[in-house]
């Protein structure tokens, strides 16, 4: 089933790439679902994921498929059938299957018995765990997500988080440490319907809303109240647990195309404008700073320089007047002629500058599909696969830049050029996604990416990625050599000593430290979305993040190349990429902050995962914004 689904998902990809067919494009999941009274409403189960222990920090970042042996949940007749799911989904990590849970429009079920299961020693140790840790189990109704009623103590509004908790602690009347885990049993599933203009034939889901709890029954379920809480004791003995359910209907004036706002909820939303309009701030003055040198100093410079290129020296009576320019010169004017001469590893600068446009455009582009709302969370797994497909495609954006590049910085290896474009990058970030793969496989999660997925990757990779990117190479290595506005001397200047704040370590903390400031509080909502399972969806602010960054990293780089040049030091290049690169080393000493703070993982394999694609991150993060720095200092 896997094969099959991958598969399919390699065919769609190939379809959107086609142009015959993009205009063919449908989004699926966008199109709603009516049904009418004793219709089959189908649930799905999805991954068991961690989320916030009531510590309120995250204990673990390994999901389970929900049919994991060790939960022995009740499966359906004929067992659990995989849902076809989104590539993206896939590589998210969603396992979708079906369930034993019937649900009949309209029909309200209750203490509807599921099945009996019988825990070993084993399984009650591994169940407590991941109570403990804060687990949550995750099923869908219609495509919504099963979730609870939150509300927000500081705003005072109620919202539905998804997914509801595996079980609850129970700490003892003295308040120690000696606590009790309860496992929950019995799901009270309420199902919020409406009506389509009032027409009782055309009912839409519209909410689920799932109340767990614990009852330890001594025989067949009755659903009372005065059962005691069901608790896995870990001994060798076996212990029998009935499961059972109950389903309600209710009626809701929500509409199904608003139907998602209570899942999408603002955590303290006035941090966000507040930190907008603080780095708006700084993003102005950075700019008319960046305006007054290249305006007051250089341009007059740069005039002057073109006045005494044009006068011809045998003509002149005497050469005090060019003398007199000669001796005025000093600083960033004594290296004019060094200024475009070839840096170091211009091969590999020139392919890190590819790839930063690569993933420049496509994380654009993402961005403004999102906030178009073709990313909307009814398509799960859109936002990964269309970041899969805009990768691939921009594989020639990628190719034209390098080529270009190179080859103005007079290289020579241009079949080497061709060559790691498209395989640097994308091969250390698959190479480390493979290796913390094997972590996940080593736990048997439902995270690890399937053998089949990673081929249909490799497939994309080098049947559609590669070919883009050679053939953008091949552009870019045909068209016309950029020139140099000024020709390089043969003799390179002898560098002086710099002051401290310009050294290469000092440079780039500085002017690596101004882009993470625009996107740090935008950073904190999409860790905490990532890593605690919560929907992300303010894609407005992201954008406006976005271009704050896109400001201040151009306006702080050309800073630095000006005062780098005033210093007599033409090596720009690679110290303009690094400095502003620089701001993925501060998301990665985010990461570990976040780790200290509001992370708690116990075990080698959880902290080398969390670290793993944290460092995949802020890599991505540090030749995307490298490259931003060189749009403008070029």
């Amino acid at each position: 089933m896997q094969l099959k689904d991958t598969a399919q998902q390699a065919l769609l990809v190939a379809a959107l790439v086609a142009p015959q067919l993009a205009s063919a494009f449908y989004l699926p999941g966008v199109a709603p679902t009516s049904y009418k009274r004793d219709d089959q409403v189908p649930l799905y189960v999805n991954k068991v994921s961690p989320a916030a222990a009531p510590d309120y920090k995250l204990h673990s970042v390994v999901s389970y498929d929900y049919y994991y042996p060790a939960f022995q949940f009740c499966q359906p007749n004929g067992g659990p059938k995989h849902v076809s799911e989104s590539l993206g989904s896939i590589l998210f990590g969603d396992r979708i299957m079906t369930s034993p849970f019937e649900l009949r429009m309209l029909r309200n079920e209750t203490c509807k018995p599921l099945c009996k299961v019988s825990y070993n020693s084993d399984m009650k140790y591994f169940i407590n765990d991941r109570i403990y840790e804060g687990y949550n189990l995750n099923w869908l109704v219609d495509g919504l997500p099963a979730g609870q009623k939150i509300q927000d103590e500081l705003t005072g509004t109620t919202f539905y988080s998804p997914g509801f908790s595996l079980g609850d602690y129970q700490f003892t009347e003295n308040g120690n440490d000696d606590e009790k885990l309860s496992f929950n049993n019995h799901y009270e599933i309420w199902v919020e319907y409406h009506e389509v203009n009032g027409n009782p034939n055309q009912l839409r889901v519209v909410g689920v809303v799932v109340q767990p709890s614990s009852k330890a029954y001594k025989g067949e379920p009755d659903c009372s109240d005065n059962h005691p809480l069901l608790i896995l004791e870990e001994g060798e003995k076996n212990q029998a647990v009935y499961f059972s359910y109950s389903v309600f209907w209710k009626k809701s004036d929500t509409a199904w195309a608003t139907r998602w706002d209570k899942y999408l909820h603002v955590f303290d939303p006035k941090i966000h404008w507040f930190w907008l309009i603080d780095t708006a701030i700084i993003v102005v003055i950075l700019v008319l700073t960046v305006i007054s040198i290249l305006v007051r100093t250089l341009k007059k410079d740069i005039a002057r320089y073109n006045r005494l290129d044009s006068i011809n020296l045998d003509d002149l009576s005497g050469t005090s007047a060019v003398e007199d320019g000669v001796q005025e010169d000093s600083g960033w004017k004594l290296v004019h002629g060094d200024v475009f001469r070839t840096p170091t590893q211009p091969l590999l600068l020139s392919v890190l500058l590819g790839s930063g446009a690569q993933l420049f455009v496509m994380t654009g582009c993402t961005i403004v599909f999102a906030l178009l709302g073709f990313l909307s969370p009814s398509n799960r797994g859109s936002l990964g696969t269309i970041m899969i497909i805009l990768y691939t495609i921009l594989g020639f954006v990628g190719g034209y830049t390098s080529a270009r590049t190179y080859k103005a910085m007079q290289g020579e290896q241009w079949k080497l050029n061709i060559a790691l474009t498209p395989l640097l990058v994308p091969g250390v970030v698959f190479a480390a996604f493979f290796l913390l793969d094997l972590f996940l496989w080593a736990k048997q999660s439902s995270g690890a990416v399937p053998f089949t997925t990673m081929l249909v990757i490799i497939a994309i990779w080098f049947i559609i990625s590669i070919p883009l990117s050679v053939a953008g190479s091949w552009l870019g290595f045909r068209s016309s050599q950029i020139e140099a506005p000024v020709r390089t001397n043969q003799i390179p200047r002898q560098i002086p000593p710099a002051t401290t704040y310009l050294r290469p370590v000092p440079s780039m903390l500085i002017v690596g430290l101004l882009p993470f400031g625009a996107i740090f509080v935008e950073l904190y909502f999409i860790m905490s979305s990532i890593w605690f399972s919560r929907i992300y969806y303010m894609f407005g602010f992201l954008f406006l993040c976005y271009g704050l960054m896109v400001i201040v990293c151009a306006a702080v780089t050309v800073l630095m190349t000006y005062f780098l040049l005033c210093a007599e030091n033409y090596h720009w290049q690679w110290r303009s990429f690094l400095a502003a690169g620089m701001s993925g080393g501060y998301i990665f000493l985010n990461c570990l902050l976040y780790l200290i703070t509001k992370v708690k993982l116990g075990g080698l394999a959880g902290i080398v995962l969390y670290l793993g694609y944290s460092a995949v991150i802020s890599f991505l993060f540090f030749i995307l914004a490298g490259k931003l720095d060189q749009i403008y200092v070029d």
